[in-house]
């Protein structure tokens, strides 16, 4: 069992445990440790959101990784594929983003890529772990000459911008096209605006003034109602909804309808086998998506390949079985044909080329997905037992489950990021699904619920 790393690297309240800068510095040791490869000198890339956490979370990574002999390459505020995309193209043995994607302010996160830009298998996550509870490195202390260096990068987001550009098709462009854009105060605040100006289209932004506190806050793919309402007041085409980090994406069509992962999914997976770029005719998803969406790719002559939720092992599956396009419902899409991890400028850029190429509106794009009606209740609980070994809670999920079959299902997962238990039910009858969502929310929350 890990101790720090979660399902998306290591987060929680900055400057209380474990997102202190005595661990951040720690962990900047253990990491440099470990990415040496044996040239002479090593770099590691860091990046960062715009939290007001993020200063000394990153002064503290940078004295451990240097205090091991490694030199850093400082970005400030990027998109966390963007310094998957920096530390590849710069050749880094690392990349290090200091972010909590789409949690409030007050909270901080470190995660980390390798030089191919992919992000860190569970066991390199466990060797970080291992090396700091053990104080193996405490005495390894390089001197005088061998001691690293930081260096800022000023071009990093320039290189970005001309990386994400190029994977719009050259023979297409946005001219004439409005676009809502919300970037969430987050770490995109400068560089999609600028993607999607240069292309061509006019664009009305949102959430592009970072205070240090602001992420995430009313704004961003978590609350696209914002965006809905700025399309309709603005008659825009579409409206597009960044995270924190930018890794994620949310829409919203031309009528202001809320327009997720799932369905984004379906429009590119469907498009794909009729270009026939859609690797052996498949999607990676997680089990969190619709059932529409299979039924939508099935259709189209496809099938969908399903993991754990977490982007990292949509990722892991579709390297290991070859595939090229994955995502999730939360809007964290991959094209591995273009970038290693979820890019919410650039899977905004590949619905945007459908868009053009087809002349359709992102309404009738989204017509290829109808989704079964689903609920999501989340419960805050104090411990993560296993629910079925709660034998009220396992009767009342069984007999649902055998309600719904064929026509449904439950799924009942603990967050990998936040002390949360999400109960989903899909079905035919909203108000039912509800109603048991409910019945099934209410127990666990007598049972093992927390504040």
């Amino acid at each position: 069992m890990k101790k720090l790393f979660g399902t998306d690297g290591v987060r929680g309240v900055a400057n209380v445990y474990p997102m202190t800068s005595e661990m951040a510095m720690q962990i900047g040791r253990a990491a440099a440790y470990i990415f040496k490869n044996g040239r002479q000198r090593h770099r590691i890339v860091i990046g960062k959101d715009t939290r007001l956490s993020g200063y000394m979370l990153e002064n503290a990574l940078v004295a451990g990784i240097c205090s091991m002999g490694v030199d850093v390459l400082i970005v400030g505020p990027l998109p966390t594929p963007g310094i998957a995309n920096i530390t590849s193209s710069m050749r880094a043995d690392a990349g290090v983003v200091i972010s909590a994607s789409h949690n409030a302010f007050q909270d901080n996160g470190i995660k980390f890529f390798s030089r191919d830009g992919f992000k860190l298998p569970d066991e390199m996550e466990l060797k970080i772990e291992e090396l700091i509870f053990s104080k193996k490195i405490d005495s390894l202390r390089p001197t005088a000459t061998e001691v690293g260096k930081a260096y800022r990068i000023d071009d990093a987001a320039g290189r970005y911008v001309v990386f994400l550009k190029n994977t719009f098709p050259k023979e297409l462009d946005l001219t004439g096209l409005k676009i809502v854009l919300d970037c969430a105060n987050g770490a995109a605040y400068k560089v999609a605006p600028a993607v999607f100006e240069e292309l061509g289209a006019e664009v009305v932004t949102i959430g592009v003034k970072p205070n240090g506190t602001n992420i995430n806050a009313g704004c961003g793919s978590l609350h696209p109602e914002v965006i809905s309402e700025a399309v309709k007041e603005h008659r825009a085409d579409l409206g597009i909804a960044l995270d924190g980090d930018a890794d994620r994406v949310i829409f919203v069509d031309e009528f202001g309808n809320e327009v997720d992962g799932d369905h984004i999914m379906a429009i590119c997976a469907t498009d794909m086998i009729k270009q026939k770029k859609l690797r052996k005719n498949t999607l990676v998803a997680t089990v969190m998506s619709n059932m529409g969406l299979d039924i939508a790719v099935k259709k189209a002559g496809g099938k969908i390949v399903k993991t754990a939720v977490g982007d990292r092992y949509v990722v892991e599956e579709m390297r290991k079985g070859g595939y090229n396009l994955g995502g999730e419902q939360s809007g964290h899409m991959i094209f591995l044909d273009h970038n290693t991890t979820g890019d919410g400028v650039l899977s905004a850029l590949q619905v945007l080329a459908i868009m053009r190429r087809t002349g359709k509106t992102l309404a009738e794009l989204a017509e290829v997905m109808i989704p079964l009606p689903q609920v999501l209740v989340n419960v805050r609980v104090r411990e993560r037992t296993d629910i079925m070994t709660i034998p009220e809670v396992a009767a009342l999920i069984r007999g649902i489950e055998e309600k719904v079959q064929g026509e449904g299902r439950v799924l009942i997962r603990y967050s990998g990021t936040e002390p949360l238990l999400r109960i989903m039910l899909e079905g035919q009858d909203k108000y039912q699904i509800t109603t048991w969502a409910k019945e099934i929310a209410d127990l666990v929350e007598s049972k093992i619920g927390g504040k």
